[in-house]
């Protein structure tokens, strides 16, 4: 799992992180990864909406995944190479190199599925959904919401 003494680094940056608003709870501790909010996890839903669209103009996320990565290099010499997956709104989780989506398939392959269907919408590299959309087991689909969702499914199993 992802070790508490890795929570410095982005406490650090997140408080010399200049942003025209923050709102708390910046780090969770999940199971077996941390997610990091620049704005904070407590913003409300059009202070979200707001920092993603400054995020897409500015990188914010990208900026702070690519510090980060740089800061982690030397983990991989302690055997905890971490990787960041950009997700949602407002945040990126960070966690142990090999526990990004794919990690199920190992679980999933064993019952011999003819075709494994995978749908996400942050399937760019540096996505949360990009390693599961490229991994050569699955037939990958990019979707924009719930309803572009329905429709692609509807297209390939019901046509």
């Amino acid at each position: 799992t992802v070790r508490p003494s890795s929570i410095p680094t982005p406490l650090r940056y997140l408080s010399e992180l200049e942003l025209p608003l923050k709102r708390g709870t910046f780090i969770e501790c999940r199971n077996g990864m941390l997610n990091v909010s620049p704005v904070g996890r407590s913003c409300s839903t059009e202070e979200r909406n707001q920092f993603e669209a400054y995020d897409k103009e500015h990188g914010v996320r990208a900026k702070m995944v690519k510090d980060l990565l740089k800061e982690f290099e030397g983990l991989e010499d302690e055997g905890l190479g971490l990787q960041c997956s950009i997700g949602g709104q407002i945040s990126f989780d960070v966690f142990p190199k090999g526990w990004d989506k794919t990690f199920c398939l190992k679980y999933v392959e064993k019952d011999k599925f003819q075709t494994i269907y995978f749908f996400g919408d942050k399937t760019h590299l540096g996505g949360n959904d990009h390693e599961i959309f490229e991994d050569p087991r699955t037939e990958g689909n990019t979707v924009q919401n719930p309803d572009d969702t329905a429709r692609l499914c509807r297209e390939i199993f019901l046509t």
